[in-house]
């Protein structure tokens, strides 16, 4: 461990440059007479927090960082040091238990990732050493070592590719351990060191590579290598991330690989993503805080009320000084305020229990229990997948019970991300493909035969090149068998098609399905088959790689004839700007038409270069890979200046199907309550389109928008029509309530439903700052607007943009709670911002799950996630925190009540024993059961009726009205245990044989009467009965009278003296002490037998008056929309037919007989979806 910080601290040293210089094989370089090699730190992974010595110091520090345990820790030194009423064993014991429990969890769960790391550390690897292979403990491999990895091996650290068994110098991997992407990805060698394929050849290789420093993104990386040989000047060639195999990822379809080791250790890119996780805390946490303030408050009064009476009543000599307690002469001379401050912390010992320390073990378990729920549900379970919900922190279950916000990514989350080609525009005519043999060209059925020579509009030469553009201009792989999961498998055909991307895929079959089939790429050259089945070869020159901010890709690639074509496919907002010849106009129309249909989109284009042309690109593409610094700048300007002057051939649709169950999933959330957006990088027509299938949308909604399109119509400059048009939306929905002339649509019912559309351009000129450096004015405006909204779409949207949405929506005056959910990489960034993140296990990785709190498997799995289990959870914790703050009011308050009787001499009520075991033994399991199995509401109930969802919105049951309820029964039920007993001893004499109860009898009967009051209590309060409950339940109150006769009726012989001798027993044997005790069990549960007598009829005509509301808005709706009906003119009437379409109903409602009014069938649509 001394040499892991020592290593981390040189690692830190060496992080103080911008690059790193690795000698392959610690060789030195030719010309260098010393050769020194830089110190790296080893390939020791550390996830463990603690070590064998410093577990106890860091693991006291961190748990006496909460406020309670630090408070707990001050009272028991005060005992300690200062004389008080109690044993300083009373907040000790209990203190020490937290702590000891905590630490044995906390202990344990490292004590497994020490587990985890010696297996990874001590794991053998092999490295290639004088010419031969050695192998080593994979913490001993040092930045430098060539290692060599066998198939199905897992890469031990971060390696760059030097050598491949496979002859065109690639290697298959999967990164499944990473992003959670099972299919393979393809990585090359550097050509000058691909032919060193064996253990002597390798070794002899003379190289340095020079690379940027450790830094997390998986998906970039910077460096070049630099080869010697025969004392010529050094080879130059640049890297990147194809050239850079991870820790952890997998060897696949591959005998063998040799790498160069570079990130070692914590340095490597698996162990730097998962550092610097932000830490989440929930609602009920901070309502916790706040009432603990409140208590701790009545804690320091009721301390200030006993000092301050104790030196009233003093104040009379002969209570001050009786003759049988005569002060000693040090008593006398002590210092006033000095004694007055002793008292106060006295009294601050004694009523100290008020402060529930236990609580926060219970609410830990509670929640860590209670998690595995979630992980057990079989509903939650994907038989596909062969996966169910996985939890990743447990710190906020009762929190999905509070979500108002949902934001929920499209593609993988909303749809399937399943893609299949649906049809295709080249020069301006549509292609639909129905089939291998048929084609529709514009509405023309054609049928020529088999592989469906499509000779249509465009004419033969644009389809040809449209369809060799697909077979190109890609990054797919083909792999002769199908071993890996993930991998589609080509009908009739030995090869399976390997990407990324679905989108790639779907596109390369499309074009296999017209003939043209792409069969690999070999020794650097592309094989396809055209449709006459002959073998068309190019050689691939260059590729110009997709990214986020382009949103297209490219190819150069050479043909057998000599001329070079540059083949580039993207968004068609990165592709029009960029085009200088063909229809543009048809084929934005039929891209625009797709989109409606909620199809995903593509645009292809292509251009010829010279040979000079070409050799100026590959110039300008080589100096900016072989840059080390911005590299990535430089390659997106020269991206920028080849990508230009282009001609349009056509575009693709695919097919991205919505998934199962997802517009009642939409559905049930709005009933909920919750506001669902939907934030999607996709084109505004195909989002519309799909917004419009899961129910966002709907046909009475009126739609507005905040588009550039928009923004553009005003005359003013860009910040003055932003802000314009925010005003005119927000007199729309905010202050003018009549129909807005925005939109053809009337008001169809008596509240206008709005709908908002946003894309990422509009987004940024909004977030942009103003001259005085402030965009409070437009986000406020726009957040209003959105407020207003039921439903928002969010297009065009940057990964940074959706976590911006986030952050501005829940950092709103109300601060809403929000919820995240999305499937892939790019939606990270808002899963991390948002309260709640929610990872889909989907087919765009896994990043998303990993860094989610929660991962489900699919969509319609947040329904039960949030109406199910989450209002479970935030009820369950909330009856429990509000427990236990009453139940220790009930506790202290007859101790408070006591110092009025006994001359505020800070005598304890109850014995030692008693104050030690409350909280631990008496009543702290039933509890932590109820926390667990409560089930106030059937789960059926709960996923039938939404709307129930609503009544614990806004942190309901942890506001100030159920807290001062809750306050106040604490205060009865102690008033009610105190002056009962008390008014009991009026009559002095309790025993039949006439002997008098002393004061510990008295503190004994109360004690009994709080543990049953409390423990029957929660019987009232349980509507969930399991044989669990009854066992906690009736057995703490077992335990406890065992236990009182226990303690009390042995003579224990490590006591000095033993005040509980045999006094349960003997207060047993008084018929006024068992009267006395059920009388008051029963008045102090009389206003929860009254509250619960109340609430049935409340409740039941609550449920009456909701179901009669349900009906009236339907009624009210349909007489709505026929008043409005009958003053629609014809355009109107337009409006409507082109977007019915999208109106969701059941078949059954078409039955209707043939109607007398065109909105008859619409009528009696609603009819069946509200039913």
């Amino acid at each position: 461990m001394f040499r892991c910080g020592i290593n981390r601290w040189c690692a830190g040293e060496e992080k103080r440059v911008d690059s790193r210089t690795v000698y392959v094989g610690h060789h030195p370089t030719p010309g260098i007479e010393t050769f020194l090699p830089p110190s790296f730190c080893d390939n020791r992974i550390v996830s463990s927090k603690y070590t064998y010595w410093n577990f106890i110091p860091k693991n006291l520090f961190e748990q006496f960082r909460r406020i309670a345990n630090f408070y707990f820790l001050i009272i028991f030194l005060v005992q300690v040091i200062v004389d008080t009423p109690t044993s300083p064993v009373t907040s000790g014991l209990p203190l020490f238990f937290v702590i000891i429990v905590t630490a044995i969890k906390q202990g344990y769960e490292d004590w497994l990732r020490h587990k985890a790391d010696n297996s990874v550390n001590k794991s053998p690897v092999y490295v290639v050493n004088e010419g031969r292979i050695v192998e080593k403990q994979s913490e001993k491999i040092q930045v430098g070592d060539i290692v060599c990895v066998r198939e199905d091996e897992t890469f031990p650290c971060d390696l760059i590719l030097l050598s491949s068994s496979r002859d065109d110098g690639t290697c298959y991997v999967t990164t499944a351990s990473l992003d959670g992407e099972s299919s393979q990805k393809t990585y090359f060698t550097v050509p000058d060191t691909s032919a060193f394929r064996t253990d002597r050849e390798v070794d002899s290789l003379n190289a340095t590579i020079e690379c940027e420093q450790p830094q997390p993104d998986l998906y970039k990386f910077v460096g070049r290598v630099n080869v010697f040989c025969d004392k010529q000047e050094p080879t130059a060639r640049s890297l990147g991330p194809e050239n850079l195999l991870l820790r952890g990822a997998t060897l696949k379809n591959t005998d063998k690989i040799y790498g160069v080791s570079i990130y070692t250790g914590m340095e490597t890119k698996m162990a730097l993503n998962y550092q610097g996780k932000s830490q989440k805390r929930s609602v009920v946490e901070k309502s916790i805080n706040v009432f603990l303030i409140v208590y701790l408050c009545i804690l320091v009064s009721k301390s200030l009320v006993g000092t301050t009476l104790k030196y009233v009543w003093q104040s009379d000599p002969g209570n001050d000084e009786p003759w049988y307690s005569a002060k000693t002469g040090k008593e006398k001379n002590a210092n006033k305020l000095l004694k007055m401050f002793t008292d106060f912390l006295s009294y601050m010992v004694l009523f100290n229990f008020i402060i529930p320390v236990s609580m926060y073990v219970t609410v830990e378990m509670q929640k860590f229990l209670g998690s595995y729920f979630i992980t057990w549900d079989k509903d939650m379970y994907d038989a596909h997948l062969g996966e169910g919900a996985l939890v990743n922190t447990s710190d906020l279950n009762e929190e999905l019970g509070q979500i108002q916000y949902v934001f929920t990514d499209k593609t993988g989350t909303l749809t399937e991300n399943n893609m299949e080609f649906i049809e295709c525009c080249i020069d301006g005519f549509k292609y639909k493909n129905v089939g291998i043999d048929l084609c529709v060209v514009d509405g023309i059925s054609s049928n020529d035969g088999p592989r469906s020579r499509v000779c249509g509009m465009a004419g033969k030469e644009k389809e040809e090149l449209f369809l060799r553009a697909l077979c190109l201009c890609h990054t797919v792989q083909v792999k002769e068998d199908d071993k890996v999961d993930g991998l589609v498998k080509q009908q009739g055909c030995e090869c399976t098609y390997i990407s990324s991307s679905p989108d790639e895929v779907a596109l390369v079959q499309g074009a296999k399905k017209l003939g043209f089939t792409f069969q690999g790429v070999e020794n650097n050259r592309m094989k396809i088959q055209n449709r006459d089945s002959e073998i068309e070869m190019y050689e691939l020159l260059q590729v110009l790689s997709f990214d986020p901010v382009r949103r297209r890709m490219s190819v150069i690639v050479k043909e057998s004839s000599g001329k070079i074509f540059l083949y580039c496919k993207g968004a068609d907002s990165s592709i029009f700007p960029k085009v200088k010849a063909g229809k543009q106009e048809e084929i934005k129309l039929h891209v625009e038409r797709s989109a409606v249909d909620g199809l995903r989109t593509l645009c292809v284009a292509y251009k010829e270069l010279t040979q000079d042309e070409y050799d100026q690109i590959s110039a300008q593409l080589h100096e900016a890979k072989m840059a080390l610094k911005d590299r990535d700048k430089k390659l997106e300007e020269a991206y920028d200046d080849i990508e230009i002057d282009l001609h349009l051939i056509g575009a693709t649709a695919v097919e991205d199907k919505l998934q199962d169950q997802a517009a009642e999933t939409v559905e049930a959330l709005h009933s909920a309550g919750m506001s669902v957006w939907v934030l999607t990088g996709d084109k505004m027509e195909t989002a519309m389109a799909t917004c419009f299938a899961c129910r966002l949308f709907h046909t009475n909604m009126k739609l507005l928008e905040l588009t550039t399109k928009n923004i553009q119509e005003f005359k003013a400059r860009n910040e003055a029509k932003v802000h314009e048009l925010l005003l005119e939306l927000h007199k729309v929905v905010v202050q003018d309530k009549r129909c807005s002339s925005l939109s053809l649509l009337r008001s169809w019912s008596a509240t206008q439903e709005y709908g908002l559309i946003i894309d990422g351009a509009a987004l940024s000129l909004i977030m942009k700052p103003t001259q005085d450096g402030s965009t409070s004015n437009y986000k406020n405006l726009l957040l209003q607007i959105c407020h207003r909204c039921t439903a928002v779409l969010c297009c065009r949207m940057a990964p940074l943009q959706k976590a911006q949405i986030v952050k501005m929506v829940k950092n709103t005056k109300d601060h809403p709670i929000t919820l995240a959910i999305g499937d892939g990489a790019n939606d990270v960034s808002m899963v991390l911002e948002a309260h709640v993140g929610i990872g889909l296990k989907g087919k765009e990785g896994r990043q998303a799950a990993r860094n989610s709190d929660y991962a489900i498997p699919k969509f319609k799995h947040l329904q039960k996630l949030l109406l199910s289990h989450g209002h479970l959870y935030y009820i369950r914790i909330a009856h429990l925190v509000q427990y236990f703050f009453y139940k220790n009011l009930c506790f202290i308050l007859p101790q408070f009540l006591y110092q009025f009787f006994c001359g505020f001499s800070q005598q304890p009520l109850y014995d030692a024993t008693y104050l030690t075991f409350y909280n631990i033994c008496f009543t702290s399991l039933p509890i932590l059961l109820y926390g667990l199995l409560e089930q106030h509401i059937s789960i059926e109930i709960l996923k039938k009726d939404p709307s129930l969802y609503r009544n614990i919105a806004n942190n309901a049951l942890l506001q100030w009205k159920p807290f001062l309820y809750w306050t106040f029964l604490g205060l009865f039920n102690g008033l009610v245990f105190f002056f009962g007993a008390y008014f009991l001893y009026d009559n002095s004499a309790l025993a039949e044989n006439g002997q008098v109860y002393g004061n510990w009898t008295f503190g004994t009967i109360v004690f009994t009467v709080l543990v049953f009051t409390v423990n029957l209590k929660l019987v009232l309060d349980t509507r969930y009965w399991t044989w669990l409950n009854h066992f906690v339940i009736w057995g703490s109150l077992a335990f406890f009278v065992v236990f009182s006769f226990f303690w009390g009726g042995i003579k224990w012989p490590f006591l000095k003296q033993q005040r509980m001798y045999f006094v349960f027993a003997q207060m047993l044997t008084s018929v006024s002490a068992w009267l006395t005790i059920i009388l008051l069990i029963t008045v102090s549960l009389v206003p929860d037998f009254v509250v619960k007598l109340l609430n049935k009829p409340l409740e039941k005509g609550r449920l009456q008056c909701h179901n009669a509301k349900k009906v009236a808005d339907i009624a009210g709706n349909c007489l709505n929309l026929q008043e409005s009906c009958k003053t629609w003119d014809q355009s109107e009437w337009k409006v409507l037919a082109g977007i019915q379409k999208y109106l969701v109903y059941n078949k059954a409602a078409d039955s209707v007989s043939t109607p007398r009014s065109p909105v008859e069938p619409l009528l009696a649509r609603s009819f069946s979806v509200e039913s």
